[in-house]
């Protein structure tokens, strides 16, 4: 017979085990939970004429370490303008993200089915961040004159929000935000950057918001001098960031076309623009405008 007082113990010791194994299911839980709060983010990136790589690598510590977001990369390590990615060769290729960036450079990709196939998960209602030489991708016909809503060769740049077909030489960027009032922007200091492209604009869509506006002084060249010793600096403008609200779900889409330098891409502004961007296309942007 067993003593009553070991009776006891025992029965506290299965009390007790107990107690910690549901708490141990019950911080499991919790974990596995709050996992699946971050926020869900693809990062598509290669192609063409930049270091995506490392950019890439960037891309998602710089959003990693300022947001509760997890960031999964495709990258394509083919280094040209026909570069396509694996990951959009199914319908469903978004599914389970809550925002996808768009840092490809793939200006020969001419598929419409490819194309299409990329842009119905936008019209769907997933947000998209696009940057630096997105806007050079997935364009054929005369994309250099302004396209028509609804033409041909319209659909990628009707995402974006605004059609550019190119860009000058190399050399810093004067970042100024021309629309301080909105979250993405709010608070956000005017900066200069390193050198630069400065991404041309041939229009801009209905639906499209201007945030910043980027002014560029570039030196005249020896052919110009040749002609006039005298020639002064050349001045160009385009808007470098702006939103855009995108097909029957109004889906938002936030652009960039900075970013073609490494140290750009690491430079804290930059990755703070792209994190407000994402942030604001997503629906998480706190309301003070500020990440995390």
């Amino acid at each position: 017979m067993m003593h009553p007082q070991i009776s006891r113990s025992l029965l506290w010791v299965f009390a007790f085990t107990t107690m910690m194994t549901a708490t141990v299911k019950s911080v499991s839980a919790n974990e596995a939970n709050s996992e699946s709060k971050k926020l869900q983010v693809l990062l598509v990136a290669g192609g063409c004429c930049h270091d995506y790589s490392t950019q890439a690598k960037l891309l998602k510590e710089g959003i990693e370490s300022r947001i509760d977001a997890e960031v999964t990369v495709a990258l394509s390590t083919t280094a040209n303008t026909k570069t396509t990615f694996e990951i959009y060769e199914s319908d469903d290729w978004a599914d389970g993200y809550d925002v996808v960036i768009h840092d490809e450079c793939s200006a020969n990709v001419t598929e419409k089915p490819y194309v299409n196939r990329i842009l119905a998960a936008h019209q769907n209602g997933t947000p998209a961040v696009n940057l630096h030489c997105a806007m050079h991708s997935y364009r054929w016909g005369d994309f250099r004159s302004p396209v028509q809503p609804g033409s041909d060769n319209s659909a990628w740049y009707e995402m974006l929000g605004l059609q550019s077909t190119g860009h000058g030489p190399k050399f810093p960027i004067k970042v100024q935000h021309a629309n301080g009032e909105h979250p993405i922007t709010d608070g956000l200091d005017d900066w200069t950057t390193i050198n630069e492209e400065l991404y041309n604009n041939i229009r801009i869509f209905d639906g499209a918001t201007a945030l910043i506006q980027g002014k560029q002084m570039t030196p005249p060249n020896k052919n110009m001098l040749k002609k006039n010793p005298d020639a002064k600096p050349l001045e160009a403008s385009a808007v470098v960031a702006w939103t855009n609200s995108y097909g029957p779900n109004k889906t938002r889409v936030f652009s960039t076309s900075l970013g073609h330098q490494n140290d750009t891409v690491a430079d804290d502004r930059y990755l703070e623009l792209v994190v407000r961007g994402l942030q604001w296309a997503s629906n998480t942007l706190p309301p003070t405008g500020t990440a995390k």
